[in-house]
């Protein structure tokens, strides 16, 4: 897919969110922000499958977001694949809705409800050892954070990962070097990220999570690696939004004034939509 349709979903999607978290007062921009465009490459670029079976559109492969105050990022993808009903999406905020601002399996599209971080990539280990036991054709992604990363839960799972050795998952590390704390070297360091996951049998490599054109070149190369796969891509928290950029405190949703959000949405044009 081009440069041009990738940079023109960044403008889109990134409008639709910042939309509905000034409409619904709650969110988690920075985190959703930071890998938005690693989550459009992965649809759109068609690294996950999509079905569709008597207009009923459905995902062929798995994406788990293990840090699951990001899957809101998924919803205004998933509409415009169908996989969500538009209506779903237009009354999130307005009416009865089955959106929520933390994923469930009662969404089309969203596999597990996520949050309690550093699960996602035992359970994406589970889905991929029962696709290949059942010789069913699946991918599955996991995206997690560096906060994860302080969980054991995340390292035993690497274990069993690289036990089963399964050549169908790939995890895709968001480093915006902001978690919740501040920067995680500022709490406790977490050494070199990629050393540890190659020393698990991970074939890994590292991308700018805002450069579509090489995510897309990764992930084409990923589909023909033979092993357990991570990219560690380097993201900037609250990517599009000057007032969000490197920021802790938009980790959660901050009141802003009408003239903000107004301006916000001047910036947020200019950097996307007239390039």
């Amino acid at each position: 897919m081009s440069k041009n349709i990738y940079q023109k979903k960044a403008y889109q999607i990134r409008k639709e969110l910042l939309d509905k978290f000034y409409l619904l007062k709650e969110g988690h921009p920075g985190s959703v922000f930071s890998i938005i465009d690693v989550l459009i490459v992965l649809y759109f670029g068609k690294f996950i499958r999509v079905k569709k079976n008597n207009k009923i559109f459905t995902p062929l492969d798995d994406l788990i977001v293990s840090k699951g105050h990001a899957t809101v990022g998924q919803y205004p993808i998933l509409k415009d694949l169908k996989i969500i009903n538009k209506k779903e999406w237009d009354n999130w905020g307005f009416k009865k809705s089955i959106l929520k601002m933390f994923g469930n399996i009662s969404i089309p599209g969203i596999k597990t409800a996520t949050g309690s971080l550093g699960h996602g990539i035992g359970y994406g280990t589970g889905i991929a050892y029962y696709a290949k036991k059942n010789k069913i054709k699946k991918d599955v992604y996991v995206v997690i954070s560096e906060g994860e990363l302080y969980e054991g839960s995340t390292w035993e799972a690497l274990l069993l990962l690289s036990s089963l050795k399964l050549d169908n998952v790939t995890i895709i590390l968001d480093v915006n070097n902001n978690i919740i704390l501040g920067n995680p070297k500022d709490c406790l360091s977490l050494g070199s990220l990629s050393q540890k996951f190659k020393s698990f049998g991970v074939y890994t490599e590292e991308c700018n999570a805002h450069d579509f054109k090489k995510l897309e070149l990764k992930f084409k190369k990923f589909k023909n690696i033979k092993k357990p796969k991570c990219l560690i891509v380097n993201s900037i928290k609250g990517k599009g939004f000057k007032i969000m950029e490197g920021k802790a405190q938009w980790h959660y949703w901050n009141p802003i004034t009408k003239k903000q959000f107004y301006n916000i949405h001047l910036d947020l044009k200019k950097n996307y939509a007239n390039k």
